[in-house]
Parts: structure tokens; sequence; C-alpha cells
């Protein structure tokens, strides 16, 4: 697994919109109905999947490219939020499986 560049992704992501001009529509709101726009196409693809395709979707060729274009949109426009916001995306990850360690004790529940 290639080790992510965080900011340096978000820096790309910037530089993107601001050649075009984007920055003005970048906000709060419509970066989070985007990222719910793109994770939707995302569950489109796995709707009427059983479980046993959903697990080979990455098999399909066909699916496949699709998979991968729209976990790229929703993390792109994740790390967007997370910029415009002042949140450290991997900050905050740790942060909650932490809190779920405790609030969720190993042996409890399952």
């Amino acid at each position: 697994m290639t080790e992510l560049d965080v900011p340096k992704l978000q820096r790309r992501l910037a530089e993107f919109a601001a050649a075009r001009n984007w920055q003005q529509y970048h906000t709060p709101k419509n970066l989070v109905a985007a990222l719910s726009v793109e994770a939707s196409e995302l569950v489109e693809i796995f709707q009427w999947l059983t479980p046993e395709e959903s697990a080979r979707v990455m098999n399909d060729p066909e699916r496949a490219p699709r998979v991968t274009d729209e976990v790229a949109d929703v993390l792109a426009y994740l790390l967007q939020v997370c910029e415009v916001l002042g949140i450290d995306a991997l900050a905050a990850l740790d942060a909650k499986i932490d809190r779920n360690e405790r609030r969720f004790p190993v042996g409890e529940g399952s």
C-alpha cells in the first residue's frame, strides 16, 4: 500500500480548483453535497449486487474502473471538505478509532 501525502493531495486539489476559478464554489455546503453525490454514485454500482458479487466487484473489468473512480471522487471531496474546515483527516480518524476502541471493547457484544 502506498503511503499518502494528504497535504500534497489537498494542495493539488486546491491548485486544480484555483486554475479553473472554482474555489468560489468550494464552500463547505457545496463540497459536502458533492461528497454525498459521489458516495451515492459508488453505492449505485453495488446497489443490486449480491453479497458474493459485491465481494468480487474488482474482478469485473467493467465495474472495477468505475469503483476506483468513484472512490477517488469521494476521497477528493472529503479531502477538500477537510481543507476548507481545517480538519486534519488522519488525526480525526485516529481519534475516532481511539474512541471506538473504548466504546466497543473486544469481547463485548461480539
